[in-house]
């Protein structure tokens, strides 16, 4: 076959609509259909060059498309599962002060392995009060420059929990017996 990124793009275009009700029916979610649909595409140009035989073209393509929908599933059902395991507390429930004295609190020991300006950043923002505002005047920086600084305090900080704390640093914990 010649020129078959070409070939799969022509044959997606024209029959975009069929090959999007196919994944639908198997889906039935538009949104879901759609993704299915654009992740197959790619596969198909990725892989095109692998097609020898230009009679079996189109039911390539729609294998192809069978397969994107199984693994689509298949990595939804163990999103799925991962987060049944998690402890599922509502986004709008406050901690109460009980919850939070058993909180790990190994991260208060590592503040000072942090740079300076991060363990500022943390103590202020993320254990204290300050605001964005207060922290933007306090040290004549641009809300940006703090917003880089913050994301890099906690990624700084995350690596010292995974080096120290290991498993709970990653699923988090309650009543936590790390020893440092």
């Amino acid at each position: 076959m010649t020129d078959e990124p070409n070939r799969v793009e022509s044959y997606f275009i024209e029959n975009r609509e069929k090959l999007l009700a196919f994944v639908m029916g198997k889906v039935g979610d538009p949104d879901f259909a759609e993704d299915i649909l654009q992740d197959g595409l790619l596969r198909a140009l990725r892989s095109s060059s692998d097609l020898k035989d230009d009679d079996r073209f189109v039911s390539w393509f729609y294998r192809i498309l069978r397969n994107a929908i199984i693994d689509t599933h298949r990595r939804r059902a163990a999103d799925e599962r991962r987060l049944e395991k998690l402890p599922q507390l509502a986004i709008e429930d406050e901690l109460t002060p009980d919850d939070e004295n058993r909180l790990c609190e190994c991260f208060v020991e590592l503040l000072p392995t942090l740079t300076p300006a991060y363990a500022e950043v943390i103590e202020e923002m993320e254990l204290g009060d300050a605001t964005t505002e207060e922290m933007v005047e306090r040290l004549g920086i641009s809300p940006s420059n703090l917003k880089v600084r913050r994301h890099r305090a906690r990624n700084q900080l995350r690596t010292r929990l995974e080096e120290t704390c290991r498993t709970c640093a990653v699923h988090g914990c309650l009543d936590c017996t790390c020893s440092r």
